[in-house]
């Protein structure tokens, strides 16, 4: 029987498509590898590096000009038709809310088919009314305000309002996965895990993951959904990279034998490890001082990557997304109002690989302090 002549229009969506996609851990829901991680866009009143929806829409329009594909703003259209790149993680507290709606304004605008792209949201944080608020430097002041006590954790009431909040935002009627931004010690485990799964039943959410926390707060969440015949999570969102490993020892580790998803934040350390020491920006260098400054290791592992790519004539950031997707991850990856680039190398992995590099590049780590959840 001769070979099946592939039709035109299927070839041509396939020679368009630049990125593979892999089942999220043991679950059915497929993803883009990478994930687009859409925390740079919204509004730069939550911080200065953001790129609001006027910018992107301008990066977007000269990239269309140019023949190029980017994503920005209103990435999703350029993302799904032109790249492939689907599955976008967001959180209702970037920007406080405004990165949610700038997405639903890209969806509507572009008259995107809902089915055709995957949405990762998260909640747990508090959503400030004004952008101006960035949650992680004033969730205490929140927590004791009148006009927020009843928003933000992971009891029943809030996790309900927030799933209903994002939803509007986003212009839509269901989450692909939703995932918990961090653990709420203030909330039995029993009781988020119970609203979870009524929000699964309830259409409005399918799938289930979780974020940045100790091992054993998440194996605690598994075994009660487990126990009590609730949906358990299928993913979880940590932060890890080749300057950050401290998730090796247990979470990933756990999360393998138990068929759950990796889907690490920060794959590039904030951008340090797809540029040589000495060339900076400006969230890279916020995000570095807020972790206590590079080591002499970060340094050597930077290093190392920049060898390593000018060896096999790559770019550093494939190199360091490469290493993650040889320990079985699925990163995401973040862009702001200077990464046109960066995207095009994010997307550049296919038949990438990694062989006695590997050693050379894990070599310098030192043990850190926890970041992200302690």
């Amino acid at each position: 029987m001769p070979p099946l002549s592939v039709p035109n229009s299927l070839q041509g969506s396939l020679d368009a498509t630049k990125v593979d996609y892999v089942q999220l851990g043991s679950s059915g829901l497929r993803v883009s590898v990478p994930i687009f991680g859409t925390m740079g866009i919204g509004s730069k009143e939550w911080m200065p590096w953001i790129m609001e929806e006027d910018e992107g829409l301008e990066l977007l329009k000269a990239a269309y000009d140019r023949g190029e594909v980017t994503l920005s703003v209103c990435l999703v259209y350029q993302a799904n038709y032109k790249l492939g790149l689907t599955t976008w993680d967001t959180a209702n507290v970037y920007s406080s809310g405004v990165n949610e709606e700038i997405i639903g304004k890209a969806i509507k605008k572009f008259d995107i088919p809902r089915h055709e792209i995957t949405i990762l949201a998260k909640c747990m944080g508090t959503v400030p009314k004004t952008p101006d608020i960035f949650y992680w430097m004033f969730e205490p002041q929140l927590h004791k305000s009148k006009d927020y006590v009843t928003q933000g954790g992971l009891s029943r009431g809030a996790l309900f309002r927030a799933v209903d909040a994002s939803l509007k935002r986003l212009g839509t009627d269901y989450i692909d996965l939703l995932q918990i931004h961090r653990y709420d010690d203030t909330v039995s485990p029993e009781e988020t895990m119970k609203a979870l799964h009524d929000l699964v039943q309830s259409g409005k959410i399918n799938y289930i993951g979780a974020s940045s926390m100790w091992t054993y707060q998440f194996a605690r969440m598994q075994f009660i959904a487990e126990k009590n015949g609730w949906t358990k999570f299928i993913s979880m969102q940590n932060r890890y990279n080749l300057c950050y490993r401290e998730e090796e020892r247990e979470m990933n580790r756990f999360c393998k034998e138990t068929g759950v998803g990796l889907i690490p934040w920060s794959p590039l350390n904030s951008g340090s490890l797809s540029k040589p020491r000495g060339v900076e920006t400006g969230r890279s260098q916020a995000v570095a001082a807020m972790a206590g400054g590079a080591t002499d290791a970060d340094d050597a592992i930077r290093d190392r990557v920049q060898k390593v790519a000018e060896k096999k004539g790559w770019k550093m950031s494939q190199v360091a997304l490469t290493w993650l997707r040889g320990k079985g991850c699925i990163p995401i990856v973040g862009l702001n109002n200077s990464s046109i680039e960066r995207l095009d190398e994010a997307c550049s992995l296919r038949g990438l690989e990694l062989s006695e590099e590997v050693k050379y590049l894990e070599e310098p780590y030192v043990a850190k302090a926890i970041i992200g959840h302690s």
